[in-house]
């Protein structure tokens, strides 16, 4: 699965650096922004196929670009992973009502977030194709 198209956004430089490495070396085109207001109008213009964005951000909150991007027709169905300090949790309530795909403490591993990215790009294929098979519930 290469060629898809990830935004990373992270206040903490480095987090994209090492996150936009391993996604490239996947395979991966990557697009970054350091605050949720650069990372939504990146959204819109540039349509990624997910989006990886930390919780906690000056300006615009991980919480309150979702909400942003949930709101408008073209943005509304990119799966969204969160990124998050272990102080600051994201509710199972709150993950569903914004249809946020994962949730990732930091430290995390680049490895682990690859493999996140990965099944939930392609689950998003399968249903997309229609071809979830019966017994998960097609």
């Amino acid at each position: 699965m290469t060629g898809k198209k990830v935004l990373v956004v992270d206040d903490e430089i480095h987090i994209v650096h090492v996150v936009a490495i391993k996604l490239r070396n996947n395979g991966y085109e990557v697009i970054s922004a350091d605050n949720g207001v650069d990372a939504f109008e990146l959204a819109c213009k540039e349509r990624p196929d997910i989006v990886v964005t930390d919780f906690q951000m000056q300006g615009m909150t991980g919480l309150e670009l979702v909400e942003k991007l949930r709101q408008r027709k073209e943005t509304k169905e990119i799966p969204v992973i969160m990124l998050t300090a272990r102080s600051f949790a994201v509710s199972k309530k709150k993950q569903e009502d914004l249809r946020i795909s994962g949730c990732l403490s930091k430290p995390f591993s680049p490895k682990e977030l690859l493999g996140s990215i990965e099944d939930i790009l392609y689950q998003g294929e399968l249903v997309a194709d229609d071809k979830v098979p019966q017994f998960l519930g097609k």
